[in-house]
Order: structure tokens, then sequence, then C-alpha cells
């Protein structure tokens, strides 16, 4: 990955490592509670409200070739039912880590391998900036592992009736009654047997009264 942009320290998701040094095994813990980003989650699935409240616990570790960070996200996130379309609210807990990597050289002073000695290896990379680091695409992606991907409203949640949409949890006795579809078709000749009784008689009527003629001849 390319070095950050030029960061914001104001930004409450821009941590500052200067107290740390370049002093290997100096350690740093910090606690801070942020505003939730927009689209923090799994769009249209489930996620934190953007403006949420999300705690974290960080750990800031200075090692040869940067700052490891180790951390706990806590929210509440809020989705849908994939089921029954009912809303689903949960407590999200994010573990993560990463290392922030010194732009230019290591603890001692010596410089490190250009990038395009390595272009693969440093797309994958993170780097502090000025001693700053964004701890943001980490978080992000720390949420979405840590996520449903079809969340439910419980386990044994039923669903909706595939006929009517009606939500099985709350009315556990309904049902169709099933109609067999070879007598589909015979359905409307059953149900009018006044109308049959109706045709057998006015076709009677002609034939006696063509045998009433060849009696009288």
């Amino acid at each position: 990955m390319a070095l950050n942009a030029r960061l914001d320290h104001r930004n409450p998701l821009v941590f500052d490592t200067h107290e740390l040094g370049r002093r290997p095994g100096a350690l740093q813990r910090l606690s801070r509670e942020i505003e939730a980003p927009a689209d923090f989650g799994i769009q249209g699935v489930i996620g934190v409200p953007e403006g949420a409240p999300v705690k974290l616990e960080l750990r800031l570790e200075s090692v040869m070739d940067g700052v490891l960070v180790t951390g706990t996200a806590r929210a509440q996130a809020e989705g849908e039912c994939v089921r029954c379309l009912e809303p689903v609210e949960l407590e999200l807990e994010a573990d993560f880590q990463e290392m922030f990597s010194y732009p230019d050289a290591d603890d001692r002073g010596r410089v490190k391998a250009e990038p395009a000695d390595d272009a693969e290896e440093d797309e994958d990379r993170l780097f502090l900036e000025d001693g700053l680091f964004d701890l943001e695409p980490v978080l992000r992606d720390a949420v979405v592992l840590a996520l449903p991907m079809q969340p439910v409203c419980q386990d044994d949640c039923p669903g909706l009736c595939s006929e009517c949409g009606v939500r099985l949890a709350d009315d556990p006795e309904h049902h169709h009654d099933a109609v067999d579809i070879r007598w589909a078709a015979l359905q409307g000749l059953a149900g009018s047997p006044e109308d049959g009784e109706k045709d057998e008689m006015s076709g009677d009527a002609p034939r006696s009264a063509r045998a009433a003629e060849k009696q009288e001849k």
C-alpha cells in the first residue's frame, strides 16, 4: 500500500505514536470512544449506524520495523433478519492486529529498501506518516469479519410463509390446504353438481318427446 495521504491528527481514528519513540518494546495503552463512520459494516445487510458510539481498546507496541497495534472494538450493530425481515440488534466485538511500518528506516536509522524493490509486498503494508497512523481501514475490515453475513432474529426463525408472507413465528399454526394439481382442473366440476343435473334434464326432454311421437304414428 502506498504511503498514507496527509493525515489529520484531529480525526478520532488517527493516532499519534510519538510517545513511543522508536524504542523496541515500548508500550502504550489507549482507550477511546468514537462515532461510527458511514457504511460501517456489510452494506444492505447489517452494520453499526453512522454516528453510533464505538469503544476502542488499543495496545501500541514499538517493534523493530514499526508499531504493532492490537485492539478491540465494541459497538451495537443493527440489521434485518434474512428470514423474516424483522429488525436485528446485536452486540459487536471485533478484534484486530496490524503492523504500521516506518516509511524509510528501522529503529537504528538504517535506510530500508526502496518500495520499488518489493512492490507487491508494499501494496499490502500500512505505513506511519510523521508518527501518525489511520486506524479506519483496519477497523472496517475487522468489523466486517466480525458481523454475520446472514443475520437472523433467532437461530430457529421459521421465516415467512411462501404463499402469503405471514411471519410464521407469530402464527405457529399457520398453514394452507394443499391441493393436488392433478385434481385442480376437476374442482370446478365437482363443486357444481346442480348444473350437471340441469344439463341432464334438459337433454332428456327432446328424447321423451320424440318417443311419444313414434308411438302415435
